[in-house]
């Protein structure tokens, strides 16, 4: 059965009748692009065909009711007396997203509705941002304000940022609001001017879920932000993406190791980045997948966000023959690579590499074929 078709019959299961609509929003993974994105650099992620879905009905008072099926759990809030929970919850997500619409001015009405999702919780994925994107659209399923992405995916972005804690950049919620169906998109992080890309001819991407999960609050993800922005500072510069390569090795001595290797990737990241989308417009796979494998490197090496799980389950797919390249995705310390393979040996490769990848390690991984899909929508009716 369907997500969609799973929370429309709990819904009526629940209520008594079918659901005025059904909102979903995807979880994403990102081809390259890593840590770049609050530098206001590039990123090239793709919407996953893994999503969260929420069907619901407005209420005639400004509360939100709402069901998760995934924790088995049941809350309600108001919309005039917003409340952080007691203990972290997911129900701050939906009220951290309603606190930042409303901030923005928007009048915004109560729903009663179920949630579900098939994107794994701390895989790198974007689980978070899927869910907010989700309750954005839920919200304006009822309400009487325009849709608009960028602003959908601002207003989502402060909602974690602000709300529940975590320095997170735009890309998770832009291209959860953003998503193009069968290709990738090219974000700039600081315009948030967008562009779609298509995947080399014959090659499919796929997760490589390492089974070892992270707490994103609880991680050194801050701590590497707050280097980035030192770096910054000491350049006298806005961001990382406002120093070039070659800038950077001449006044690279002025940095402490540490600060330097940080920087590094960085701005050796955002310039793969921008080489990726010319190899996917020139249908080179071969090249696209030999950035991703430098990509993991820097992040391995000089930005030290890699795992002994990411890198094993990065070497078992690199030395299949079927890879082009494969990488670390996400936010690090655990969680979910990314591979790009010749699309007829796929299902092959997902075999090979969960069968080596247990006998490095020991851990059982979750391997799937994804395909980019469309951002946030209504799906229903």
């Amino acid at each position: 059965m369907s997500l969609a078709n799973k929370v429309k019959e709990h819904f009526a299961a629940e209520f008594g009748e079918s659901p005025s609509f059904i909102a979903r929003a995807p979880g994403r993974v990102n081809l390259i692009g890593e840590h770049t994105d609050y530098n206001d650099g590039f990123v090239m992620p793709l919407a996953i065909d893994r999503a969260t879905f929420i069907a619901l009905r407005p209420r005639a008072d400004k509360r939100v009711l709402a069901i998760s099926l995934d924790m088995d759990d049941r809350r309600e809030f108001a919309l005039d007396d917003l409340q952080q929970s007691a203990a972290p919850a997911w129900i701050d997500y939906l009220v951290g997203v309603a606190w930042s619409l409303q901030a923005r001015g928007l009048v915004l009405r109560g729903w009663e509705g179920v949630v579900s999702g098939d994107v794994p919780i701390g895989a790198g994925l974007s689980s978070s941002a899927a869910l907010e994107l989700a309750t954005a659209r839920a919200f304006h399923c009822v309400s009487d304000f325009e849709w608009e992405a960028k602003r959908m995916a601002l207003a989502c972005q402060r909602a974690e940022n602000e709300w529940l804690g975590v320095n997170c950049g735009i890309m998770d919620q832009m291209i959860s609001a953003s998503g193009v169906h069968d290709r990738a998109l090219l974000i700039d992080c600081r315009s948030l001017e967008t562009s779609s890309a298509p995947l080399p001819p014959g090659t499919a991407v796929v997760i490589l879920d390492t089974g070892a999960r992270r707490g994103l609050v609880d991680s050194k993800y801050n701590e590497r932000r707050e280097q980035c922005e030192a770096a910054a500072r000491h350049f006298s510069i806005a961001a990382l993406r406002d120093i070039s390569s070659a800038e950077f090795m001449e006044r690279a001595h002025e940095l402490d190791e540490l600060s330097r290797a940080r920087a590094r990737h960085v701005i050796t990241e955002n310039e793969r980045t921008l080489q990726a989308r010319e190899a996917m417009h020139a249908g080179d796979a071969a090249a696209l997948g030999q950035l991703m494998i430098e990509s993991h490197i820097s992040l391995r090496d000089d930005f030290e966000v890699s795992s002994p799980a990411l890198d094993a389950i990065v070497n078992c797919a690199n030395a299949d023959q079927s890879c082009f390249g494969a990488r670390m995705t996400g936010a690090g310390f655990g969680g979910c690579a990314v591979a790009l393979v010749a699309a007829e040996g796929a299902p092959a490769f997902v075999k090979r590499v969960k069968a080596s990848y247990i006998a490095a390690t020991g851990n059982q991984p979750a391997l799937y074929i994804t395909r980019a899909s469309a951002g946030a929508e209504t799906v229903y009716p």
